[in-house]
């Protein structure tokens, strides 16, 4: 496996790197670096959430830009206000020994006004929501004249959270000399159809095929019960977890609302996310889990787009998705920058082929656990 120096990243950006525990690069980051660095192009690149998308765009995207500009030269789109922040977290971090390079997030859910603010400073690299920057943009808060690069990064969420109209108003604004760096778990139509519209035909591709999908460090297991007995199975399997924590993901606002209280009952500390909460409360809720006030979330598909907190030991699926694209995001949400992880799925007996469609879609073997 060659090294980060060798993929063409600086000595300094690579310093930043060692400090943060980052020695050797992931799969990913080796296929996309060496052309994101070296070679002015499109570029499409298909893997799931914690493979290290982050530093495989970040880092190239750093080593572009010129410091000495004051000017956005790049934009980077992200579903949600977390996300956005651990990607402009991140960057700083890498930034450490390098020329400092300005990194801003705005995001919906913040006041604007604080927003435009920030963004009247120098600022070399905007990362955002696709409303919030819209909004920005409307308000001549922030000029994109000058980007030479525009990040998608789950591109697939983005579009399936209803952003369609805003990424191509940003598409469209930026167009000219600019490049297109999309990345996305999955290729539903819905991106093919930007890929189609915005990127050259001779974007780069690097697609890691569905056996890649899911994280090679998972460990799949299901358990069969009836829909009266998920609960008291679901306890057990908290037990055998004792001190690990996990996410436990329902289908439903309702379930996962009941199931959060539920839990709550067993003194079981345990948070909710979900689609109708305030972002208040959403930022209250992850303070406490990432501070391990928390040992449990329980959340929606939707809600939990964007979170990523390290160390999850297990992902249980306490209602199975339907969607080949849900199951990705939630398994790929533990057994992340290398560590080993469990996903686990409560299913009653009429849902077993729903666990051999998944087998065969992601080429997995999922094992069964007795009752």
């Amino acid at each position: 496996m060659a090294t980060f120096l060798e993929l063409g990243i600086s000595k300094d950006l690579v310093k930043g790197l060692k400090e943060l525990g980052i020695h050797t690069p992931s799969e990913i980051q080796a296929a996309t670096i060496p052309t994101l660095v070296s070679t002015e192009t499109d570029f499409i690149g298909q893997a799931q959430t914690g493979t290290g998308k982050t530093a495989a765009f970040g880092l190239p995207l750093l080593s572009n830009i010129d410091p000495k500009m004051d000017q956005v030269q790049a934009v980077i789109l992200a579903p949600t206000r977390e996300l956005c922040q651990q990607i402009a977290k991140q960057l700083f971090k890498f930034t450490k020994y390098s020329d400092k390079v300005f990194v801003e997030a705005v995001f919906g859910g913040a006041q604007i006004d604080e927003q435009i603010s920030r963004l009247r400073r120098p600022t070399q690299i905007v990362v955002a929501t696709p409303g919030r920057l819209v909004d920005l943009i409307e308000r001549k808060a922030v000029r994109l004249d000058l980007v030479r690069t525009v990040v998608l990064d789950e591109a697939d969420e983005m579009l399936s959270m209803g952003f369609k109209k805003e990424l191509n108003k940003i598409l469209d604004m930026t167009s000219g000399e600019r490049h297109i760096w999309l990345f996305s778990a999955t290729m539903p139509p819905a991106v093919k159809q930007i890929i189609n519209t915005y990127l050259s035909q001779k974007a780069v591709k690097v697609e890691f095929k569905k056996k890649s999908l899911v994280n090679e460090s998972i460990t799949h297991q299901y358990v069969i019960c009836d829909a009266q007995q998920k609960l008291q199975v679901l306890l057990s399997f908290l037990q055998s977890q004792r001190d690990h924590r996990g996410l436990i993901f329902c289908n439903t606002k309702a379930a996962a609302q009941t199931l959060a209280k539920q839990l709550i009952a067993k003194n079981i500390k345990t948070g909710a996310l979900e689609g109708d909460m305030k972002q208040k409360e959403r930022d209250k809720v992850l303070r406490a889990f990432k501070n391990e006030a928390l040992q449990i979330l329980v959340a929606t598909d939707v809600a939990a787009r964007g979170i990523d907190v390290k160390d999850l030991a297990y992902v249980l699926h306490y209602q199975v998705p339907q969607d080949v694209e849900y199951f990705i995001h939630r398994a790929g949400r533990t057994g992340r920058a290398g560590q080993s992880g469990l996903s686990m799925c409560l299913i009653e007996d009429r849902e077993e082929k729903t666990i051999r469609f998944l087998e065969k879609e992601l080429k997995i073997k999922m094992q069964r656990i007795k009752n």
